[in-house]
Order: C-alpha cells, then sequence, then structure tokens
C-alpha cells in the first residue's frame, strides 16, 4: 500500500469531501492516517473551529462503525476529537471509503465536554426504515464512544 491515500467520504450515496491524506500505520483492522483541514475556510461549530493550518490524525476500522479523528491547531494543541459514525471503511485502489451514517460525537481536548451531534439527521435520514440493522448499530457505536468518552482514558483509550 501507498504511503499517500484518498480518503473518500459518502454521504446518502454522495460524496461529500475527497482529500489525500498520508499513511502513518495500517495495523491489518485500523488504518490511521494524518491529513491537513480539508475543506476551504473556517467551519466554526460554535464548541470548535476547524481552519486551515488544523491537522487530522484520522482512525478508520474495516470491522468497526466508527472513525475517530484528533485534531490538533496549527501549533500542535490538542483542539479534541470529532468522531463519525459510519460503516466499516473499505480500503481500495488507494482509497478509503468512508459512508458516513449522520451520527457523530465531539470530545474537547480536556475531555470535559462530551457532545452528542447530529441526532435530529440521523431520524430524518430514513435509515432506519431502509436499513434496520445500520441503523441500529450505529446507534450502538455512538453509545460505545460516548461511553469510551467518559472513561477516565477517554477516547486514547480506543488507540492504545
Amino acid at each position: 500500500m501507498s504511503d499517500r491515500l484518498i480518503v473518500a467520504l459518502v454521504k446518502a450515496g454522495r460524496t461529500k469531501i475527497r482529500y489525500p491524506a498520508d499513511l502513518v500505520a495500517d495495523t491489518g483492522d485500523r488504518l490511521t492516517v494524518r491529513a491537513p483541514w480539508a475543506a476551504e475556510g473556517v467551519r466554526d461549530f460554535g464548541f470548535v473551529r476547524f481552519e486551515p493550518g488544523d491537522v487530522f490524525t484520522e482512525h478508520f476500522w474495516r470491522s468497526r462503525w466508527y472513525a475517530v479523528k484528533e485534531v490538533r491547531a496549527g501549533d500542535g494543541r490538542l483542539k479534541g476529537w470529532y468522531c463519525d459514525v459510519t460503516r466499516p471503511a473499505v480500503v481500495r485502489d488507494g482509497e478509503i471509503l468512508v459512508e458516513d451514517l449522520d451520527l457523530d460525537l465531539w470530545v474537547s481536548g480536556d475531555g470535559t465536554s462530551v457532545l452528542r451531534l447530529d441526532e435530529d439527521e440521523f431520524a430524518a435520514s430514513g435509515l432506519a426504515a431502509r436499513d434496520p440493522e445500520a441503523a441500529a448499530r450505529a446507534v450502538r457505536a455512538l453509545d460505545a464512544l460516548e461511553a469510551q468518552a467518559r472513561t477516565p482514558a477517554g477516547l486514547p483509550g480506543l488507540l492504545a
């Protein structure tokens, strides 16, 4: 596998974003890549701002229903972790393909803020009616991420 991959995030059958990333590690199940903030300009969520200069260390699993992204400012300061609930990653032809299932979790760098995000989008997506098993797995994945975030080890405990 090359040291450079393309991450393709798909949502509702459409490519949401594609960006190059450097391969850091591949355990056979978990791929870790590093990439700069890939969108244009600043994205202010209120609880965090993603902006040019930020660096994302992203962990994708071939067997798990989520991705965990460590976010650091350009000066190296840890902003926190943004977690996407996804179907397991598919890796082929130099690309990591990830299907976003709407649910997200944000954990601040100090671990004091744990926010479940986009549950309204998930409910409106119709996934529960179209694919009840996938919807149930997605909810379980979000619950597991939140539970891990609230342990003393936090999300870094998943990555050890």
